[in-house]
Protein backbone atom coordinates (compact mmCIF):
# COMPACT_ATOMS: atom_id res chain seq x y z
CA UNK A 1 0.00 0.00 0.00
CA UNK A 2 1.32 3.44 -0.91
CA UNK A 3 0.97 6.40 1.42
CA UNK A 4 0.92 9.90 -0.05
CA UNK A 5 2.82 12.63 1.77
CA UNK A 6 1.69 16.05 0.53
CA UNK A 7 4.07 19.01 0.63
CA UNK A 8 3.42 22.75 0.22
CA UNK A 9 6.86 23.54 -1.21
CA UNK A 10 8.62 22.66 -4.47
CA UNK A 11 10.59 19.90 -2.73
CA UNK A 12 11.39 18.35 0.64
CA UNK A 13 14.74 16.94 1.73
CA UNK A 14 14.94 13.25 2.60
CA UNK A 15 15.81 13.93 6.25
CA UNK A 16 12.82 16.25 6.58
CA UNK A 17 10.60 13.69 4.85
CA UNK A 18 11.60 11.01 7.37
CA UNK A 19 10.56 13.32 10.22
CA UNK A 20 7.36 14.47 8.47
CA UNK A 21 6.31 10.85 7.77
CA UNK A 22 7.05 10.04 11.45
CA UNK A 23 9.66 7.44 10.53
CA UNK A 24 12.26 9.23 12.69
CA UNK A 25 12.04 11.82 15.47
CA UNK A 26 14.74 14.30 14.46
CA UNK A 27 17.67 14.97 12.15
CA UNK A 28 20.15 12.89 14.13
CA UNK A 29 17.76 9.95 14.10
CA UNK A 30 17.29 10.41 10.35
CA UNK A 31 21.05 10.24 9.82
CA UNK A 32 21.27 7.00 11.85
CA UNK A 33 18.22 5.57 10.10
CA UNK A 34 19.73 6.18 6.66
CA UNK A 35 23.04 4.61 7.75
CA UNK A 36 21.34 1.48 9.12
CA UNK A 37 18.32 0.93 6.84
CA UNK A 38 17.90 0.65 3.10
CA UNK A 39 15.95 3.54 1.58
CA UNK A 40 15.07 3.66 -2.11
CA UNK A 41 14.14 6.82 -4.01
CA UNK A 42 12.47 5.88 -7.28
CA UNK A 43 14.07 2.44 -6.95
CA UNK A 44 17.62 3.74 -6.41
CA UNK A 45 19.37 3.32 -3.02
CA UNK A 46 19.80 6.66 -1.22
CA UNK A 47 21.61 7.56 2.00
CA UNK A 48 21.93 11.37 1.77
CA UNK A 49 19.68 13.32 4.15
CA UNK A 50 19.86 16.32 1.82
CA UNK A 51 18.48 14.47 -1.22
CA UNK A 52 15.70 16.61 -2.66
CA UNK A 53 12.36 14.88 -3.15
CA UNK A 54 9.87 16.32 -5.62
CA UNK A 55 6.16 15.57 -6.13
CA UNK A 56 5.68 12.26 -7.90
CA UNK A 57 8.78 10.62 -6.43
CA UNK A 58 8.40 7.28 -4.67
CA UNK A 59 10.29 6.48 -1.45
CA UNK A 60 10.55 2.90 -0.20
CA UNK A 61 11.51 2.18 3.40
CA UNK A 62 11.17 -0.90 5.60
CA UNK A 63 7.63 -0.05 6.73
CA UNK A 64 6.19 0.82 3.33
CA UNK A 65 6.09 2.89 0.19
CA UNK A 66 5.47 6.63 0.17
CA UNK A 67 4.70 8.98 -2.71
CA UNK A 68 5.40 12.71 -2.56
CA UNK A 69 2.29 14.68 -3.48
CA UNK A 70 1.58 18.37 -3.96
CA UNK A 71 -1.02 20.05 -1.76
Amino acid sequence: MKTTINIDTAYIKLGQFLKYARITDDGAAAKRFLAENPVLVDGVPESRRGRKLYPGMEITVADGVYVIGKS
